[in-house]
């Protein structure tokens, strides 16, 4: 099982990560840049992924990759802010993170431009910083290979998957001043044990996203993690799914898009980022471009 960036799957969320986007500044200089990074990303340590607008620019297409859509819903908005190029560092220690996202920056010069850098971490065994459990319900093993890999197509897209991305910050004072009811009552959870809540309201987070109420059913394999800014926090959401089809199926339902019924996790939270971007397979341990025309 070599075939996809290891980094995908792992588990758990790594102590300490950073995530890179970059705009695209000079398609001249492209082939060197992806040289240089076939280098440096293992799959591993550092996964990968393209943006639609670099895919573009290099005259091929991905099927299913798309740019992330800016959705309205009810009372509600989902900003898209999608660029060319993310990158995902792993580690224990955030100096070395920093050294290893410098020479990466600088390896994708003057191709690609650093535009935004948010540094996530693990809290406590895997919660958001409302000291809820995240990816409860995440799939594992075999369920999440065919969750979250591409399992056929043309060489170079097998193994591959699509990632969403969505920064969410946190009203935590907000959150804090409400009732253990309420709080148990946005999620659907008991923040208490983690147990699902039977008669939680329609609007509880676990009940608009349950991956098995949709048809067909949309499951994903999330590894998010929370990020602080100064006075700001949130949780950097990451899912990632052999198609963005389940994860835009949930957000729908999540902005009252479905049925008029908005997400309770809209109260105490909102995105401020949006990105969708596929992440090529491994081939002989470094990444398969084969798809791009590049390697």
């Amino acid at each position: 099982m070599s075939y996809y960036q290891p980094g995908i799957l792992a588990t758990p969320v790594p102590p300490q990560a950073r995530h890179m986007f970059f705009a695209l500044e000079s398609v001249e200089a492209l082939p060197v840049a992806l040289d240089n990074l076939m280098q440096l990303v293992d799959g591993k340590s550092a996964v990968v992924g393209f943006g639609e607008s670099l895919i573009k620019a290099l005259h091929v297409q991905i099927d299913g990759l798309r740019t992330f859509p800016a959705l309205t819903g009810v009372g509600v908005e989902n900003p898209s802010t999608q660029h060319a190029l993310w990158c995902w560092l792993h580690g224990e220690d955030r100096g070395e993170l920093l050294n290893r996202s410098n020479v990466i920056a600088a390896a994708l010069a003057p191709a690609l431009r650093l535009v935004q850098m948010n540094e996530t971490f693990r809290h406590m065994t895997g919660h958001d910083l409302t000291g809820f459990e995240d990816g409860t319900e995440n799939p594992h093993d075999a369920a999440a290979v065919t969750a979250a890999l591409v399992g056929e197509g043309v060489d170079g897209t097998v193994g591959g998957s699509f990632a969403a991305i969505q920064q969410w910050q946190h009203d935590l004072k907000g959150f804090h001043g409400l009732s253990a009811d309420e709080k148990d009552n946005i999620m659907g959870r008991r923040l208490s044990d983690n147990e699902e809540i039977d008669d939680a309201p329609v609007s509880a987070h676990v009940k608009r996203t349950a991956q098995e109420s949709f048809a067909p059913e949309a499951f994903v394999v999330r590894r998010s993690m929370p990020w602080i800014e100064g006075d700001r926090a949130g949780l950097m959401f990451l899912a990632f799914g052999f198609s963005l089809d389940a994860f835009e199926a949930q957000l729908r339902r999540m902005s009252g898009l479905e049925d008029g019924i908005t997400d309770g996790l809209y109260r105490i939270s909102r995105p401020i980022t949006g990105g969708y971007y596929w992440c090529p397979p491994l081939k002989d341990g470094r990444l398969d471009l084969r798809a791009l025309r590049v390697g």
